[in-house]
C-alpha cells in the first residue's frame, strides 16, 4: 500500500486486470487456437497439429502457437486499394476492445475479486457489447471487396437479431435474482432450491440458459453460425483481406469471445465463483472458489467447441428464422412464464 487511497485503488484494481486478464483470458484465448485444430482432428479421427518443433520436441503441436504468432508478427502486411485505408487498420481494434472491456465487470470471486464493480454490471455488457459489430462490420465495408462487404452486411443482420433475443433470454434471470449487479446475481446464487439443489441460474432457468448459449454462439459468429465467413462462398468473408496482425486481432477477438461467453454464462446460470456447501472468507477458501469460477468457465469453453465440431453450419436464411421466428417468440415465452410464476410465489 501506498498511503494514497486514490492511488491504492488504481493499484489493485490493475493487480486484479492483470491477474485476471493477462494471467487467464490471454493465455486461454491463445491456447484455443491450438485447441480448435486439436479438437477437431480428435473429432475427426485426425493427428491435427503436429509439425512445428523445437528439436525433438513437439508436445502435440503446442508449438505452433509460437509458431502462428511469430507468423503474424513477421509476416507482411497487405493492404488493399481502398478509399478508407484508416477504418481498414482501425477495424480490428473496434472489434477486439468492446469484448476486453467486458472482462472488467465480471466477478471471477468473492467480495471485491473483479476489476471495476458496478451495480449495473448486465447493462454494462450489454451497452458495450453491442458495439462489437461495427469493428467486423465496418472492416468489411472498408476492405474495398465485394465478398468482405456481403460477410459484413450478414454480421450486421446476424448479430442484430441475436442481441433482441439474448436481451429478452437474460431478463428472466434479473426478475428472479431482482438484479442486474453480477456480484450480488453470483452471492443469491449461494442459496437453495427445494432444500438440496444449489440456487444456480441453470435450475431456476434452464431454458434461458440453453437460449443464451445459442444466441451467445451466434452473435460470436462460430460455427453453426458461421456464414459472415463461408468459404464455400465468400472466400473468408468479412476479414478476406486481413493479413498478418490485422488478421491475428480479428482471430483473437473471436477466441477472447468465446472465454467471455464462458465467463458470463458462469456467472449467470452456473453459480459464478459459489462451491455448493462451501462458505467462509479464508484465503484457502477464496482461493478455491476462484479456481471453481475458472473451472466453470472452461467447462463452458468445451461446451461451445463441442457444439462446434458437431453440427453442421446453417444455411443464412435458417439463422434468421431461428432467430426472429423461433428464438425471439421462446424467449418472450420464457420470460412471460418466469413472471407468472413469480407471481404466483408472490401471493402464495
Amino acid at each position: 500500500m501506498t498511503g494514497n487511497p486514490i492511488l491504492d485503488i488504481v493499484l489493485y484494481a490493475i493487480l486484479k486486470m492483470v491477474g485476471f486478464i493477462f494471467v487467464f483470458v490471454f493465455p486461454v484465448a491463445a491456447l484455443l487456437t491450438w485447441m480448435e485444430r486439436k479438437y477437431s482432428a480428435v473429432v475427426q479421427d485426425r493427428i491435427g497439429p503436429n509439425r512445428a518443433n523445437v528439436g525433438t520436441f513437439r508436445l502435440g503441436g503446442l508449438f505452433h502457437l509460437v509458431a502462428d504468432s511469430l507468423k503474424m508478427l513477421l509476416k507482411e502486411d497487405f493492404s488493399p486499394d481502398t478509399p478508407n485505408p484508416v477504418m481498414f487498420k482501425l477495424a480490428p481494434l473496434f472489434a477486439f476492445v468492446p469484448v476486453l472491456v467486458l472482462f472488467s465487470v465480471i466477478p471471477f470471486g468473492p467480495g471485491d475479486l473483479q476489476i471495476s464493480g458496478s451495480a449495473l454490471g448486465m447493462l454494462f455488457i450489454f451497452a458495450i457489447a453491442s458495439l462489437n459489430v461495427y469493428g467486423a462490420t465496418l472492416g468489411a465495408w472498408a476492405s474495398n471487396n465485394k465478398w468482405s462487404l456481403l460477410g459484413g452486411l450478414r454480421i450486421a443482420a446476424q448479430m442484430i437479431s441475436y442481441e433482441v433475443a439474448i436481451g429478452l433470454t437474460l431478463v428472466g434471470v434479473f426478475m428472479i435474482y431482482g438484479s442486474v449487479d453480477l456480484q450480488e446475481i453470483v452471492v443469491q446464487q449461494g442459496g437453495t432450491v427445494l432444500g438440496f439443489l444449489p440456487a444456480w441460474g441453470i435450475f431456476l432457468q434452464p431454458f434461458a440458459f440453453l437460449l443464451y448459449l445459442t444466441c451467445a454462439i451466434a452473435e460470436n459468429k462460430r460455427a453453426p453460425f458461421d456464414v459472415a465467413e463461408a468459404e464455400s462462398e465468400l472466400v473468408a468473408g468479412y476479414w478476406t483481406e486481413y493479413s498478418a496482425m490485422g488478421f491475428g486481432v480479428l482471430a483473437l477477438s473471436e477466441f477472447i469471445e468465446i472465454v467471455l461467453i464462458g465467463c458470463i454464462g458462469t456467472t449467470l446460470f452456473l453459480g459464478g465463483w459459489q462451491i455448493p456447501g462451501v462458505h467462509g472468507g479464508g484465503a484457502a477458501i477464496v482461493t478455491l472458489q476462484v479456481a471453481a469460477f475458472l473451472a466453470k468457465t472452461l467447462f463452458l469453453i468445451w461446451v461451445q467447441f463441442t457444439i462446434r465440431w458437431t453440427l453442421p453450419r446453417f444455411r443464412y436464411d435458417q439463422i434468421m428464422k431461428l432467430g426472429w421466428k423461433i428464438l425471439l417468440p421462446a424467449a418472450l415465452v420464457n420470460l412471460l412464464a418466469t413472471g407468472i410464476v413469480l407471481m404466483i410465489i408472490d401471493r402464495a
